[in-house]
C-alpha cells in the first residue's frame, strides 16, 4: 500500500493539548498534539517513552493529570473505554482483550449479540461474525471456535476485527503486527486504507520502522513522555526516526559475517504432535542462531513448546549432546517424544523466552528481583536460606547490563514497559545458565533501542557457546540475527536456508509452498535434519 499525501481539513478532529500524567513520577508532560480526519499519524518512541498511556488516555483506559482534549471541536475527557467507544474511539491494545473462553464470534460482537426474545440467534451471530472477520483476511478460522484454541498471531487478527466498526471515528493500534506475518500485515493495511478513504483517523503505535514509513502520513516521535518531534513522514528515514527516538544510531546487523558453529548441542529427529507439528528434524549447534520463520499457524511456536516440554509430543525424540570439553566420550541422551515437561528441559539446560511474556513468562505482581532469579534459586541461597545481599548484587548487574528501566529492583514486573518486562525475561535465562535458549518472539513489542540491546545480549550468548533458537514473524531480524533460518509450513519444516543464500523474496515463498512441493535451489528439504 503506497502512502497518501496527508490532505489535513481545516480543523483538527482530536485536539491534544498541554496533556500529562504523573504516578509515582512523571510519565507524560506538556504533549500537544492534533490528529485529521482521514491520515495516519504513526506514534513512536521507545519503550517506556509515553506512547501506550498517551493512546490510554485517548481512548478513556487513563484519566489525564492536567490538560485537555477536544473531539470535532467538543470537550472531550472519556471516563471510561466504553464511553469513548461510544463517541467513536476505539483501540487496539498490545496486551489481548479477548475472552479465550467464548467463541469467536462471542468476541467479536460482545456487546451486541443478536438475540429474539432473549434467545441468541446462533446463525445471525456466525453470519456477522464471518463478515467482520473477512474483513481482515480471517475467512479460514471458524466463528464457533473457541479463542483460546486459537494462537497469539490468530487472536492478535481477531482483536483488530472486532474494533473495525462503522461508527468509528479514531482507531488507535497499539503495536498491531508484532505477531503477524506479511500476509495478514497487508490484509490490515487494505482494510487501513478502506478505513482513511472514509475519514476515520488512526494512531499507529509501532516500532517497525518500515511500516510506518509505508502507510503513515505524519510521525510523532515521544522520548521520556514528552513530544520530540511532529512532521510528515515524506522525506523521513529509518536512520532519522531512529536517532529522534533513541539520540544515538543503531547499528544495521543485517550484513554480518556468519558466526562459526560449534559442537550439535541439541538435535530432534522426527519429532511431531497430531497434524500441528508433523515430523520435524533439526539441530541446534553450539555458537549459532538457528531461525525458524512461517506463516501464523505454520507450527512454529507448537515446535517451540514441544522442545521444551510444554506440549508432550506423540512420535519423534530429542537428543541430549554431551559437551566435548566438560563430557569427553560421553553418549548423547535420547528422549524419546522429548522432553516430559519444562522442568526437565530447565535441569537439561534448556530454557524458553515464550512469545506471550504477560500470560506464560512473568509474574506480575512479582518485583523484578524475584522474576530475575526465579529460574535458579539454589545460586542465591544457603541451606535453604535466600542469600538476600547475593541476590541483590546479581540483579543490580542484570538491570545495568540489559538497561531496565525501573526505580528499583523491587518495582513490580507489571507495571514497567513491555520493552523492560522482556528485559526481566531475559535476565531470568542470563541468571541460569544452560546450553539451550529456545526464543519465541523474543523482541515483540521492543523498541528499537531495546532491541539493539537484546541483540547484543544474543550475540554475547552465542559467544559464549549456547545453541539460540529464535523464531520470529520479522523477517528482517531474523535476517539479521540468525546463522541459518528454516521454515515452517503446515506444520512441516519446508527448507532451511544458510546466511548468504537467502532472500526476503524465497523466505516467503517457502513459507508460503506446499509441504512436499518441489524445493527451491540452495536449501534442504524437512526430510533430512537441518545441518549446517
Amino acid at each position: 500500500m503506497n502512502r497518501r499525501a496527508s490532505q489535513a481539513p481545516a480543523a483538527p478532529l482530536l485536539c491534544i493539548d498541554a496533556v500529562g500524567k504523573d504516578y509515582t513520577a512523571t510519565v507524560l508532560d506538556g504533549i500537544t498534539l492534533a490528529l485529521n480526519a482521514g491520515e495516519v499519524l504513526a506514534l513512536t518512541g521507545e519503550n517506556g517513552a509515553g506512547k501506550s498511556t498517551l493512546s490510554k488516555i485517548v481512548c478513556g483506559l487513563e484519566s489525564a493529570t492536567r490538560g485537555g482534549m477536544r473531539l470535532a471541536g467538543e470537550t472531550y475527557a472519556p471516563a471510561s473505554r466504553r464511553e469513548a467507544e461510544r463517541l467513536g474511539v476505539r483501540m487496539v491494545m498490545q496486551e489481548l482483550g479477548l475472552v479465550p473462553t467464548l467463541t469467536v464470534a462471542e468476541n467479536l460482537l460482545m456487546g451486541r449479540l443478536p438475540h429474539r426474545a432473549g434467545w441468541l440467534r446462533r446463525d445471525a451471530l456466525h453470519t456477522a461474525a464471518r463478515a467482520q472477520l473477512a474483513k481482515i483476511g480471517l475467512d479460514s478460522i471458524d466463528p464457533a471456535t473457541p479463542v483460546s484454541q486459537l494462537g497469539i498471531g490468530q487472536q492478535q487478527m481477531v482483536e483488530i476485527a472486532r474494533n473495525l466498526q462503522d461508527d468509528t471515528r479514531i482507531l488507535v493500534l497499539d503495536e498491531p503486527t508484532a505477531m503477524l506475518t506479511p500476509r495478514e500485515t497487508s490484509y490490515l493495511f487494505d482494510q487501513i486504507a478502506r478505513l482513511t478513504a472514509r475519514g476515520v483517523a488512526i494512531v499507529y503505535v509501532s516500532h517497525r520502522l518500515e511500516e510506518l514509513r509505508r502507510i503513515a502520513d505524519r510521525v510523532a516521535v515521544l522520548r521520556d513522555g514528552r513530544l520530540v518531534d511532529a512532521r510528515p513522514m515524506a522525506g523521513m528515514s529509518e536512520d532519522d526516526l531512529v536517532q529522534r527516538m533513541v539520540g544515538r544510531s543503531v547499528s544495521d546487523l543485517e550484513h554480518r559475517p556468519r558466526r562459526a558453529a560449534g559442537p550439535m548441542v541439541m538435535s530432534a529427529q522426527g519429532i511431531g504432535r497430531g497434524t500441528a507439528v508433523q515430523d520435524v528434524s533439526l539441530e541446534l549447534r553450539a555458537g549459532e542462531v538457528f531461525g525458524i520463520a512461517g506463516l501464523v499457524g505454520s507450527g512454529r511456536t507448537e515446535l517451540v513448546r514441544l522442545l521444551f516440554g510444554a506440549d508432550r509430543a506423540d512420535r519423534g525424540s530429542v537428543t541430549l549432546h554431551p559437551d566435548p570439553d566438560t563430557a569427553e566420550g560421553a553418549a548423547p541422551r535420547v528422549l524419546q517424544r522429548g522432553f516430559a515437561s519444562p522442568m526437565q528441559a530447565i535441569a537439561a539446560g534448556v530454557g524458553l523466552v515464550t512469545e506471550d511474556r504477560k500470560s506464560q513468562g512473568l509474574l506480575l505482581g512479582q518485583s523484578i528481583r524475584i522474576n530475575a532469579t526465579l529460574s535458579d534459586l539454589s545460586t542465591i541461597s544457603r541451606a535453604g536460606w535466600l542469600q538476600r545481599a547475593k541476590e541483590n548484587r546479581l540483579v543490580q548487574g542484570f538491570v545495568q547490563t540489559l538497561g531496565i528501566r525501573c526505580r528499583s529492583p523491587e518495582q513490580p514486573v507489571g507495571t514497567l514497559s513491555g520493552g523492560n518486562q522482556q528485559k526481566v525475561v531475559f535476565a531470568r535465562w542470563l541468571h541460569r545458565e544452560g546450553r539451550v535458549l529456545l526464543l519465541d518472539e523474543p523482541t515483540r513489542g521492543v523498541d528499537v533501542g531495546a532491541r539493539a540491546e537484546l541483540y547484543g545480549e544474543l550475540d554475547r550468548m552465542a559467544a559464549s557457546g549456547r545453541a539460540l533458537l529464535m523464531v520470529s514473524s520479522d523477517l528482517r531480524e531474523l535476517m539479521a540475527m540468525a546463522d541459518r533460518i528454516g521454515v515452517m509450513s503446515a506444520g512441516r519444516l519446508v527448507a532451511v536456508f544458510e546466511r548468504g543464500q537467502w532472500s526476503e523474496q524465497s523466505l516467503l515463498a517457502a513459507a508460503f509452498s506446499e509441504p512436499g512441493g518441489r524445493e527451491a535451489p540452495g536449501h534442504s528439504s524437512s526430510s533430512s535434519p537441518a545441518t549446517v
